[in-house]
């Protein structure tokens, strides 16, 4: 380990700029782009840290600011099954970030006598980026003190976030989960996909169920893995790709967009009832909406797409498998199925589990329909990108199950009725601020804020109202239903409001209509 080029460099190119308020949070670090390179560089620092830690494993290392505007950008660590970083790593990642210049040394050598790190052992990085032009340089700071640490860096550029993720579980697991290449993600979920369409194709003629989709890409990294997923899946799924990259990163366009403002992307097709879906910059959130013939615009966001899953996992399970088959194991394993609202998420299933149904492919002893459902079963879990949330991988599965149930998108939005309800941000000068606990449904801090909250709800019948920190920037998210819109609007605009002033806000104060 090179420590006197690591200094050399990080003085000379990458200097501490002595941000204050910077904290490693759910998504890593994520702020202006031209504020990030010492960070960027101290994280590929911290990465081969945490490669050493696991005698050599893969970490992930992907540059990106997701669903923020287009000059942010953000790095952050992924650990070696693909799952984020652990928690009392991101606090040594954000203390690592903090330490001036002239202490840098001296805090790798504490980290790794802290952690008993053996300095010789092997370290291998992968590293991906988003579409921002900020990316290159950026990685370049990455590569530098990984290259002075002997580690080994496999960098695969324009990659999506989850595609980081799987590849880094590909690799740690000794491709049990499949190839480490961007061909083989493709090509695990293709291939996955086409298998369950040409069974259930013989089975019975699908006549509501439409095979297209309007995809809207946010102008993002995902664009590159929606168009070869086209490629792929021509004569299965017809998708037309559109904000492709003319335009802004995430402006006007993408998931978290649709779903905060509760209104179509840019360029999004006019006809009525069109299947259309969106995802956000970096392909790691999904939801669906269409516009009906009165031209009111209908959402299907994390929790339509859950909802959808689990009833037909559950049918898939009971109905067709027999539920003796996997009764006695019910209680041992699990199937988890997780999506927030704003279309992030996915499917995690036990590896016992995965094995049973692999074995149970091959059991002559089973009905030719038992076999029929855990072959689905067995597609289904390669569909499915288990390491993390993903967006395409996502889109595949809720095509998988609309078509084995026959349904359009209108019958999938009927299948419950959702309350009106509104997503707000509220801009504060520190998100630390506010403390959550009960699932981040009771406020804790600062002092009077829930009381205020309750208060104004216990004024709405079926009203409900949440507020958490972001995990990404400093802002309070609000959300809020009631049985009517003019209600939650109403309401969102009272507790936003009451973020505002109990929290420290900044900017243009929330009107209450």
């Amino acid at each position: 380990m090179d420590y006197a080029a690591i200094d050399q460099i990080s003085r000379s190119d990458y200097p501490n700029n002595n941000l204050k308020n910077i904290q490693y949070g759910t998504a890593g670090f994520r702020m202006r782009a031209e504020l990030l390179p010492h960070i960027v560089y101290r994280m590929g620092i911290l990465s081969v840290l945490r490669s050493k830690f696991f005698n050599g494993a893969a970490i992930g290392l992907m540059i990106t600011a997701s669903h923020n505007e287009e000059p942010d950008n953000g790095i952050k660590i992924v650990d070696p099954v693909g799952e984020m970083l652990r928690a009392d790593w991101e606090k040594i990642a954000t203390e690592f970030a903090k330490v001036p210049d002239s202490e840098l040394i001296k805090k790798i050598k504490e980290i790794i006598r802290e952690k008993n790190i053996d300095e010789n052992a092997p370290a291998l990085i992968v590293l991906g980026r988003d579409t921002r032009e900020s990316g290159v340089s950026l990685s370049q700071a990455a590569v530098k003190p990984i290259e002075f640490m002997k580690a080994i860096v496999k960098d695969f550029g324009v990659i999506t976030t989850p595609q980081l993720h799987y590849l880094v579980a590909c690799i740690n697991t000794k491709e049990l989960y499949g190839a480490p290449t961007i061909d083989g993600y493709f090509n695990k979920l293709s291939s996955a996909f086409k298998k369950i369409q040409t069974v259930e194709s013989k089975i019975v003629k699908k006549i509501n169920y439409k095979n297209e989709v309007y995809l809207d890409v946010a102008n993002g990294v995902g664009a590159f893995a929606a168009k070869k997923f086209k490629e792929q899946l021509a004569n299965f799924l017809t998708i037309n790709v559109f904000n492709v990259g003319g335009g802004k990163l995430n402006y006007k366009c993408g998931a978290d967009f649709v779903k905060i403002q509760q209104a179509p992307p840019l360029n999004n097709p006019s006809k009525p009832f069109l299947k259309c879906a969106s995802i956000d910059g970096d392909a790691d959130r999904l939801v669906y909406h269409y516009v009906d013939e009165k031209n009111e615009f209908n959402l299907l966001d994390g929790d339509k797409i859950a909802i959808l899953i689990v009833s037909y996992l559950k049918e898939l399970i009971e109905a067709k498998t027999g539920v003796k088959h996997l009764h006695h194991r019910a209680q041992q394993f699990d199937i988890g199925v997780y999506f927030e609202a704003n279309g992030h998420g996915t499917v995690i299933i036990k590896d016992e589990i995965v094995k049973m149904i692999r074995e149970f492919v091959s059991d002559k002893n089973i009905s030719s329909q038992q076999r029929s459902a855990m072959t689905e079963l067995s597609n289904i879990i390669d569909i499915i990108n288990q390491v993390v949330g993903d967006a395409l991988s996502d889109m595949l599965l809720v095509e998988t199950i609309l078509y084995a149930k026959d349904w359009d998108i209108v019958t999938w939005k009927q299948c419950y009725s959702d309350f009106p309800n509104k997503q707000l941000k509220v801009k504060v000068l520190d998100r630390n601020i506010i403390k959550t606990t009960d699932a981040e449904r009771q406020c804790t801090s600062p002092m009077g804020l829930q009381d205020k909250i309750n208060e104004l709800v216990s004024q709405y019948p079926k009203g409900r109202s949440f507020v958490r920190p972001s995990g990404t920037e400093d802002v309070i998210r609000v959300y809020t239903e009631c049985q009517n819109q003019m209600d939650v609007d109403k309401l969102s605009a009272q507790v936003a409001l009451a973020v505002y002033e109990y929290a420290g806000g900044v900017g243009e104060k929330p009107i209450v209509p």
